[in-house]
Order: structure tokens, then C-alpha cells, then sequence
């Protein structure tokens, strides 16, 4: 990531809003892509990027193997492309904490991938934790804790 590029866009992001908008915190936000490539990250930051995609998932157990705090409601964050590039900026609106069993035809809709059923999500989500799960040493469960975060699109370049 090339953290000039990352400060211009969030300075230009401060530059476009009314001074009456601007964040309490005017920190440079934390910046990252979807997903687990650089696909991932242009497909689902295109989605963002278009107003299609304002929800996104994320386990607990990463957050809890990662040291990392889960979002909450007014978390700014600058979302990259494939390639490492700010393409916009997002306000985390809502959290909620599901058993990956219990998430609802609603949020997967507002995921805004594939058909956005249900169905897809599942099976989507179930092979994407499950490789994170790899990856933290922890086995999946239909049970497992997901992060079922909303967002709004702020600003777009």
C-alpha cells in the first residue's frame, strides 16, 4: 500500500465535505481491501464503489487471533482495490454479532454478492471462513461467531 496515495485521497476526502460534515476524528483512517486477493478486493470494492455492496462479514475468532478490535458504528475506513489504490470511503453504520446459522436473507442481500441470496452467501462464506479458519488454526462451525457489520458509502473518487 502506498500510504501517500492513502493520505492525498483522505485529504481529498476532508477537502470535499462541507466543514460542518467533517468526522469528529480527523485521523487517517484504517485502509484495506476485501477479500483474500487482489480480485477480491477489485470486485467487492467495485461493488462498494457502485452502492450495490453495504454489508460485509468477518469472523470474531479473526479479529480475536489478529489482536484487532471489532468495527463499530461510526469507524471510518478507506477500502483499496486490487492493487492497493483508495477507491472510497465507508462509515460503519451497525454490528451485529450472529452465529453463521442465524444470518439473515437481509444482510446477505446487502452483501450484495453473487444473487444475494442466502444460499449464496453460505456457501460463499462457509469456504471463505473456513480458509480463515486455516489460517488462525480453529475449526468452522455453523455456529461460529460472524461480525455482520453495515455500512454507508461517504465518498468515492
Amino acid at each position: 500500500m502506498d500510504s501517500n496515495k492513502v493520505t492525498a485521497f483522505w485529504q481529498s476526502c476532508l477537502n470535499s465535505l462541507p466543514p460542518d460534515q467533517h468526522p469528529e476524528n480527523t485521523d487517517l483512517p484504517e485502509a484495506w481491501g476485501f477479500g483474500s486477493s487482489p480480485q477480491m478486493a477489485d470486485e467487492l470494492g467495485q461493488l462498494v464503489y457502485d452502492g450495490i455492496k453495504t454489508a460485509t462479514a468477518s469472523l470474531v475468532w479473526e479479529y480475536e487471533a489478529e489482536g484487532e478490535m471489532i468495527p463499530k458504528p461510526g469507524d471510518l475506513s478507506i477500502i483499496l482495490n486490487g492493487r492497493d489504490e483508495p477507491i472510497c470511503l465507508i462509515e460503519t453504520t451497525e454490528i451485529r454479532i450472529l452465529p453463521f446459522d442465524e444470518v439473515e436473507p437481509g444482510f446477505a442481500n446487502d452483501e450484495g454478492e453473487g444473487d444475494r441470496s442466502l444460499a449464496y452467501w453460505r456457501k460463499a462464506h462457509w469456504w471463505f471462513f473456513g480458509e480463515t479458519c486455516k489460517a488462525i488454526n480453529r475449526k468452522p462451525s455453523q455456529h461460529m461467531p460472524v461480525v455482520c457489520e453495515r455500512f454507508r458509502l461517504i465518498y468515492k473518487r
